[in-house]
């Protein structure tokens, strides 16, 4: 199985997950975006740790 089977699948999850809010709730989108602007450096980086580790967790648990 070569790597582009693996990422494009994956890249293309990704963008159908991060649509569907914008799509079904542009209002709350807007509002959690505004949210997150306001949000420290250290704040955000934090969130994209723990957000990479989550996925992390979960390809483990999936193997």
């Amino acid at each position: 199985m070569g790597l582009g089977e693996i990422i494009l699948p994956a890249l293309a999850l990704m963008l159908i997950i991060e649509g569907i809010l914008p799509f079904a709730s542009p209002a709350t989108w807007r509002e959690a975006f505004s949210r997150m602007i306001r949000l420290r450096d250290g704040q955000i980086r934090f969130m994209g740790l723990a957000s990479m580790l989550a996925g992390l967790l979960l390809l483990w648990l999936a193997r």
